[in-house]
């Protein structure tokens, strides 16, 4: 049994809970689905579907479709206790490991898809054509957005390791490099030079 608790924590779960949810969408997910995990984050002690559905007045189908997710994002996971045979759940408590599969989530079900749609937009082209100027121009936008889409998917992959294994030093060092190198670029007026790198 989980000890009684003030109403001062009690309001912080729920003010918690409500902005987890407000958070759903840059997330990329629901807000229910981003309330249940923020409950479970909070309580201490596994919740059966039956309290979450009390605590955040949901119904049974909605709590069901939306642990089955937050379970195969692996942000929750099943706990049973013996004797019991309701299930009981509780969700990942290290804010690395959630950021991490955040990251891979979205990147999975946002970015890849976004990329993979822009290459079939390009197909449209005819390689041996030049096309009019405007062609050529959207053609090179399509390009340059697939580019940028590729470094950010190898950015993302290079960084991952690094928030699995909780190097917070290589990531303050990294932060660090690019404040230094955007000071610097501020106390100096831009050159050609600038402009011409701007995009590799």
């Amino acid at each position: 049994m989980s000890k009684p608790r003030s109403e001062n924590h009690n309001q912080a779960i729920e003010q918690f809970i409500l902005l987890w949810g407000e958070m759903a969408s840059a997330w990329g997910i629901n807000r229910t689905m981003a309330q249940i995990h923020a409950l479970l984050y909070a309580e201490s002690e596994p919740l059966d579907t039956d309290a979450i559905m009390e605590q955040l007045n949901i119904s049974r189908g909605n709590a069901n479709m939306n642990l089955r997710s937050l379970i195969q994002w692996q942000l929750i996971q099943k706990v049973h206790f013996k004797g019991q045979r309701k299930d009981y759940y509780t969700a990942e408590k290290d804010v690395w490991n959630i950021v991490s599969v955040v990251i891979r989530e979205r990147q999975l079900r946002e970015v890849a898809p976004i990329k993979e749609s822009l290459q079939e937009c390009l197909a449209n082209f005819d390689e041996n054509s030049e096309g009019s100027e405007d062609e050529q121009e959207f053609r090179e936008r399509i390009e340059s957005f697939i580019e940028f889409l590729e470094m950010f998917d190898r950015f993302t992959q290079a960084l991952l390791p690094y928030i699995n294994k909780k190097n917070l030093k290589f990531l303050k060092h990294l932060v660090k490099l690019a404040e230094a190198h955007q000071t610097l670029k501020g106390s100096r007026p831009a050159s050609s030079d600038d402009n011409s790198n701007s995009g590799q």
